[in-house]
Protein backbone atom coordinates (compact mmCIF):
# COMPACT_ATOMS: atom_id res chain seq x y z
CA UNK A 1 0.00 0.00 0.00
CA UNK A 2 3.17 2.06 0.03
CA UNK A 3 2.90 4.17 -2.98
CA UNK A 4 5.63 7.63 -3.66
CA UNK A 5 6.47 8.79 0.18
CA UNK A 6 9.08 11.64 0.69
CA UNK A 7 10.50 12.84 3.01
CA UNK A 8 9.80 16.49 3.37
CA UNK A 9 12.00 19.04 5.95
CA UNK A 10 11.07 22.47 5.92
CA UNK A 11 11.18 25.25 7.95
CA UNK A 12 9.00 25.58 11.07
CA UNK A 13 5.99 27.84 10.44
CA UNK A 14 3.74 29.00 13.30
CA UNK A 15 -0.04 29.15 13.09
CA UNK A 16 -1.96 31.06 16.12
CA UNK A 17 -5.54 29.93 15.79
CA UNK A 18 -8.63 31.14 18.25
CA UNK A 19 -8.12 28.83 21.26
CA UNK A 20 -5.26 26.71 20.01
CA UNK A 21 -2.08 27.75 18.92
CA UNK A 22 -0.59 24.86 16.33
CA UNK A 23 2.98 24.72 14.94
CA UNK A 24 3.36 23.36 11.65
CA UNK A 25 5.94 21.61 10.71
CA UNK A 26 7.00 20.12 7.22
CA UNK A 27 9.20 16.98 8.70
CA UNK A 28 8.70 13.68 8.37
CA UNK A 29 6.52 11.05 6.08
CA UNK A 30 4.23 12.95 3.09
CA UNK A 31 2.84 11.60 0.35
CA UNK A 32 4.29 12.41 -2.99
CA UNK A 33 6.12 15.37 -3.54
CA UNK A 34 5.37 19.19 -2.99
CA UNK A 35 2.06 20.28 -1.41
CA UNK A 36 -1.62 20.13 -1.93
CA UNK A 37 -5.14 21.14 -0.31
CA UNK A 38 -8.36 20.50 -1.29
CA UNK A 39 -11.22 22.42 -3.83
CA UNK A 40 -14.55 22.49 -3.39
CA UNK A 41 -15.22 19.16 -5.16
CA UNK A 42 -12.46 17.56 -2.59
CA UNK A 43 -10.02 17.38 -5.06
CA UNK A 44 -6.37 18.08 -3.30
CA UNK A 45 -4.24 20.95 -4.79
CA UNK A 46 -0.89 22.08 -2.24
CA UNK A 47 -1.09 24.48 0.40
CA UNK A 48 1.89 25.45 2.31
CA UNK A 49 3.70 22.22 3.80
CA UNK A 50 0.94 19.79 4.09
CA UNK A 51 -1.02 18.10 1.89
CA UNK A 52 -4.94 18.43 2.94
CA UNK A 53 -8.43 17.98 1.77
CA UNK A 54 -10.90 20.10 2.77
CA UNK A 55 -9.53 20.21 6.66
CA UNK A 56 -8.24 17.05 6.84
CA UNK A 57 -5.09 16.16 6.53
CA UNK A 58 -3.22 13.79 4.00
CA UNK A 59 -0.29 11.68 5.08
CA UNK A 60 0.90 7.96 4.61
CA UNK A 61 2.15 6.89 7.75
CA UNK A 62 1.49 3.49 8.48
CA UNK A 63 2.98 1.79 11.63
CA UNK A 64 4.13 5.28 12.83
CA UNK A 65 2.94 8.32 14.51
CA UNK A 66 4.06 11.29 12.42
CA UNK A 67 3.91 14.95 13.83
CA UNK A 68 2.35 17.56 11.04
CA UNK A 69 1.32 19.61 14.02
CA UNK A 70 2.76 20.95 17.45
CA UNK A 71 -0.77 21.54 19.39
CA UNK A 72 -1.27 23.41 22.23
CA UNK A 73 -3.79 25.29 24.48
CA UNK A 74 -6.19 22.88 22.81
CA UNK A 75 -10.18 22.46 24.20
CA UNK A 76 -12.44 20.27 24.12
CA UNK A 77 -16.62 20.85 23.92
CA UNK A 78 -19.37 19.02 25.38
CA UNK A 79 -19.64 17.39 28.34
CA UNK A 80 -19.97 13.70 29.79
CA UNK A 81 -19.54 10.99 27.34
CA UNK A 82 -20.54 13.72 24.07
CA UNK A 83 -16.84 15.65 24.17
CA UNK A 84 -15.30 16.71 20.68
CA UNK A 85 -12.57 17.44 19.65
CA UNK A 86 -10.89 20.80 19.38
CA UNK A 87 -10.67 21.15 15.29
CA UNK A 88 -7.77 23.83 15.61
CA UNK A 89 -5.95 21.43 17.02
CA UNK A 90 -7.19 18.30 16.28
CA UNK A 91 -8.90 19.07 12.45
CA UNK A 92 -8.18 14.70 11.56
CA UNK A 93 -6.05 13.01 9.00
CA UNK A 94 -6.52 10.72 6.80
CA UNK A 95 -4.10 7.70 4.83
CA UNK A 96 -4.06 8.94 1.00
CA UNK A 97 -2.94 5.04 0.26
CA UNK A 98 -7.00 3.89 1.48
CA UNK A 99 -9.32 5.22 -1.69
CA UNK A 100 -12.82 4.18 -2.33
CA UNK A 101 -11.57 1.73 -5.41
CA UNK A 102 -9.66 -0.17 -3.16
CA UNK A 103 -11.58 -0.34 0.25
CA UNK A 104 -11.35 -4.70 -0.28
CA UNK A 105 -8.42 -4.73 -0.15
CA UNK A 106 -7.81 -2.02 2.94
CA UNK A 107 -9.95 -1.09 5.49
CA UNK A 108 -12.94 -3.99 4.45
CA UNK A 109 -10.13 -6.65 4.56
CA UNK A 110 -9.96 -8.31 8.03
CA UNK A 111 -6.60 -7.48 10.13
CA UNK A 112 -6.22 -4.64 8.03
CA UNK A 113 -5.58 -2.18 11.29
CA UNK A 114 -3.10 -4.05 13.02
CA UNK A 115 -1.26 -3.78 9.24
CA UNK A 116 -0.96 0.31 10.46
CA UNK A 117 -0.93 0.74 14.20
CA UNK A 118 1.52 2.11 15.53
CA UNK A 119 3.35 0.42 18.26
CA UNK A 120 2.66 1.53 21.72
CA UNK A 121 5.72 3.04 22.55
CA UNK A 122 5.20 5.34 19.89
CA UNK A 123 1.31 5.94 20.84
CA UNK A 124 2.34 6.56 24.28
CA UNK A 125 4.71 9.30 23.30
CA UNK A 126 1.79 11.12 21.54
CA UNK A 127 -0.63 10.64 24.52
CA UNK A 128 1.97 12.62 26.94
CA UNK A 129 1.93 15.11 24.26
CA UNK A 130 -1.92 15.37 23.60
CA UNK A 131 -2.68 15.17 27.36
CA UNK A 132 -0.85 18.00 28.16
CA UNK A 133 -1.92 20.24 25.27
CA UNK A 134 -5.69 19.39 26.14
CA UNK A 135 -4.82 19.60 29.50
CA UNK A 136 -6.00 16.59 30.58
CA UNK A 137 -5.07 15.03 34.33
CA UNK A 138 -2.94 12.00 34.80
CA UNK A 139 -5.39 8.95 36.11
CA UNK A 140 -8.46 11.07 33.51
CA UNK A 141 -10.60 7.60 32.15
CA UNK A 142 -9.92 8.36 28.90
CA UNK A 143 -7.93 6.97 25.38
CA UNK A 144 -6.10 8.41 22.79
CA UNK A 145 -8.31 7.98 20.00
CA UNK A 146 -8.00 8.27 16.40
CA UNK A 147 -10.64 10.84 15.78
CA UNK A 148 -10.68 9.17 12.14
CA UNK A 149 -10.30 5.58 13.48
CA UNK A 150 -7.74 3.09 10.97
CA UNK A 151 -10.91 1.29 10.03
CA UNK A 152 -12.39 4.19 8.10
CA UNK A 153 -8.78 5.11 6.67
CA UNK A 154 -7.71 7.69 8.99
CA UNK A 155 -4.06 8.14 9.62
CA UNK A 156 -1.92 8.40 12.17
CA UNK A 157 -0.67 11.77 12.71
CA UNK A 158 -0.98 13.83 16.10
CA UNK A 159 -3.27 15.91 13.95
CA UNK A 160 -5.76 12.79 13.75
CA UNK A 161 -5.45 11.99 17.67
CA UNK A 162 -6.65 13.27 20.55
CA UNK A 163 -7.80 12.33 24.57
CA UNK A 164 -11.01 10.92 23.96
CA UNK A 165 -12.50 11.26 28.04
CA UNK A 166 -14.77 9.04 29.07
CA UNK A 167 -15.71 5.54 29.80
CA UNK A 168 -14.13 2.77 27.53
CA UNK A 169 -15.45 1.60 25.49
CA UNK A 170 -17.70 5.19 24.34
CA UNK A 171 -19.97 5.73 22.21
CA UNK A 172 -18.28 6.79 19.27
CA UNK A 173 -16.58 3.63 19.13
CA UNK A 174 -19.97 2.87 17.88
CA UNK A 175 -20.38 5.18 15.52
CA UNK A 176 -17.06 4.23 14.15
CA UNK A 177 -18.14 0.41 13.71
CA UNK A 178 -21.54 1.63 12.01
CA UNK A 179 -19.47 3.95 9.59
CA UNK A 180 -17.37 0.75 8.56
CA UNK A 181 -20.33 -0.98 7.63
CA UNK A 182 -21.89 1.45 5.77
CA UNK A 183 -18.72 2.05 3.83
CA UNK A 184 -17.85 -1.14 3.14
CA UNK A 185 -21.17 -2.20 2.37
CA UNK A 186 -21.30 0.71 -0.20
CA UNK A 187 -24.03 2.24 1.52
CA UNK A 188 -21.47 5.47 2.54
CA UNK A 189 -18.68 6.86 0.37
CA UNK A 190 -15.62 6.55 2.26
CA UNK A 191 -14.77 10.43 1.69
CA UNK A 192 -18.38 11.36 3.00
CA UNK A 193 -17.89 9.55 6.25
CA UNK A 194 -14.35 10.42 6.58
CA UNK A 195 -15.52 14.21 6.87
CA UNK A 196 -18.54 13.40 8.87
CA UNK A 197 -17.18 11.88 11.58
CA UNK A 198 -14.30 14.18 11.63
CA UNK A 199 -16.72 17.42 12.09
CA UNK A 200 -18.91 15.67 14.45
CA UNK A 201 -19.00 12.08 15.30
CA UNK A 202 -22.05 12.80 17.16
CA UNK A 203 -23.97 13.74 14.47
CA UNK A 204 -22.34 11.85 11.92
CA UNK A 205 -24.73 9.03 11.60
CA UNK A 206 -27.30 11.04 11.16
CA UNK A 207 -25.82 13.49 8.42
CA UNK A 208 -25.36 10.17 6.17
CA UNK A 209 -28.93 9.13 6.57
CA UNK A 210 -27.85 6.34 8.97
CA UNK A 211 -30.09 7.19 11.84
Amino acid sequence: MRQGIAVVTAVVTVLSTAGCKTTTIGSGTTPGSGHRTSTADGKLKQSGKLTKRGHLIVLSDPGQVTYSLHPANCHTTGSGTQILQDPSCTPGGIDPNVTQSNLSSTICKSGYTSTVRPPSSQTSKAKRAQYVAYGVSDGTTSELDHLISLELGGDNDIANLWPEIGKLPNPKDKVENDLHRAVCSGKVKLADAQTAIATDWRTAEQQLGLA
